[in-house]
């Protein structure tokens, strides 16, 4: 599969982003898109990104543009220091997919691109813009990182976690400094655990059973009272309570969300549905999966009412909080882009300011639990046609869905989202940003949710690699 736009950016085979498709495609943006004169570049740790990020560095500078150096930093610290500064940024990251890929993630003087902004883009590219060789001086930023973890210790303060013994993950994510320095300016004994030397794709909202496993035997073994790590480019959170069980991005978002006193929730099609059944949201809207669809549900949202509370999250974890909001020591600027450090902090900090765990906070929400997981390897032409069969016919889902009760809803609003009898979904869709289908589940218990995806992956392996 060629590069191409998915839910978040540009993706593809790292052997064919080629210097001319990446100066294209950078060119394309500051043509069409609002930078403000500047463009912020940042990267992560796979070993592509450096080199990639030089030839977007090159591009820039031949439009006229000032380039910025950033360096190795979240997402969503990039983002914030481009908002800080009134520019453009781009990140050289494929974010949680394999180290065989990578993409760029563009950002405009507002905030992440739009579908708008990407059509524009792709609009105007294919101009055979010539290949800037060598890069010129470039300024550095060496603010973005230090500001962004900044932003979360002053608002929530150096007793927030005091005493906690918080694990860190570390592995390839490039915020395993960061948070170290994060989780310890917020009174937190950090704990660093298993950093690597080479690229692991860490995916937040389909961690592996083996993973899941690890991580339990950290936890007891270094008697810790959270976990936490990112995906690759941080801009999606993973945290685990003090026996090691993973807390799902969707659940996080609810609880960070009530903690901070959010009252308007957007999230995908996807994600779990207790936010339906609490009374601590006044409205709750429904959007396809990706950040950009996200984003404009919240911005309609502010659109309708300037004043509102309004946050959006999905099923990964990453969250955007599009209000200004307060914490336990100061205030919180908005920062609608998917942030990984927010839904950690928060949760932890209302469970130890009411003096609980966080499983504590996680037991008390309403019995929804979901499940997801996904099929690797599998072109999206080829998860489409399949999925596309399912729609189409009431015969085709009986004789393919396996849910133990009768078929009751069809949700269309991105892929299938099947609902069952007894509470259960099974939900099915190719991934925007890798060859992958991804299978998510839900039901009134968690082994139900993980029974449902184990059997439908199963299913979907014999039909989609036939």
């Amino acid at each position: 599969m060629p590069p191409s736009f998915g839910t978040s950016g540009l993706r593809g085979l790292v052997s064919e982003l080629t210097d001319d498709l990446i100066t294209d495609m950078v060119r394309a943006y500051l043509a069409s898109c609002a930078h403000g004169g500047a463009v912020l570049v940042g990267w992560d740790l796979r070993p592509s990104s450096p080199a990639i990020a030089e030839t977007v560095l090159a591009a820039i500078s031949a439009a006229g543009v000032v380039p910025l150096r950033a360096g190795a930093v979240p997402t969503p610290a990039l983002a914030l220091a481009a908002a800080a500064r009134g520019c453009g940024a781009i990140m050289v990251t494929g974010s949680h997919i394999p180290a065989d890929r990578n993409g760029l993630k563009f950002y405009t003087i507002t905030g992440e691109i739009s579908k708008q902004d990407e059509h524009a883009i792709l609009a105007a590219s294919g101009q055979d813009w010539p290949v800037a060789r060598q890069v010129p001086d470039v300024a550095d930023a060496p603010d973005t990182a230090p500001a962004y973890a900044a932003r979360y210790i002053a608002a929530y303060g150096p007793q927030a976690l005091s005493g906690l013994r918080i694990g860190i993950y570390q592995h390839s994510s490039v915020a395993r400094d960061l948070m170290m320095d994060v989780f310890a300016g917020l009174g937190a004994v950090p704990v660093a655990l298993a950093r690597a030397d080479y690229f692991i794709p860490v995916d937040t909202e389909a961690v592996a059973a083996e993973t899941r496993e690890q991580l339990g035997r950290w936890c007891a073994e270094h008697s810790l009272d959270a976990l936490v790590s990112t995906d690759g480019d941080a801009d999606r959170p993973l945290l685990c309570d003090a026996q090691g069980q993973v807390i799902a991005g969707d659940v996080l978002g609810v609880l960070s969300a009530r903690a901070l006193g959010a009252k308007v929730i957007c999230t995908p099609v996807s994600s779990n549905s207790m936010v339906d059944l609490m009374s601590d949201f006044d409205a709750v809207h429904r959007t396809r999966i990706g950040s950009p669809h996200v984003i404009a549900a919240m911005e309609g949202a502010l659109a309708a009412d300037l004043a509102a509370r309004v946050v959006g999250y999905e099923a990964n974890g990453g969250f955007l909080l599009g209000f200004a909001a307060d914490g336990p020591a100061g205030p919180l600027a908005p920062l609608m882009t998917r942030d990984c450090l927010l839904p950690v902090i928060a949760p932890l900090a209302a469970a130890h300011a009411a003096g609980q765990r966080v499983g504590d906070l996680v037991r008390d929400l309403p019995p929804r639990f979901t499940a997801a997981d996904r099929i690797q390897g599998i072109p999206t032409d080829t998860s489409t046609a399949f999925i596309d069969r399912l729609k189409d016919s009431a015969d085709a889902r009986a004789a393919f869905f396996d849910a133990g009760t009768p078929e009751e809803v069809l949700d269309l609003t991105d892929g299938l989202r099947v609902q069952f009898g007894g509470g259960r979904v099974v939900h099915l869709r190719p991934s925007g940003n890798a060859p992958e289908c991804r299978c998510y589940a839900e039901a009134p218990t968690l082994e139900t949710a993980e029974n449902l995806v184990t059997a439908h992956l199963d299913k979907l392996r014999q039909v989609l690699s036939a």
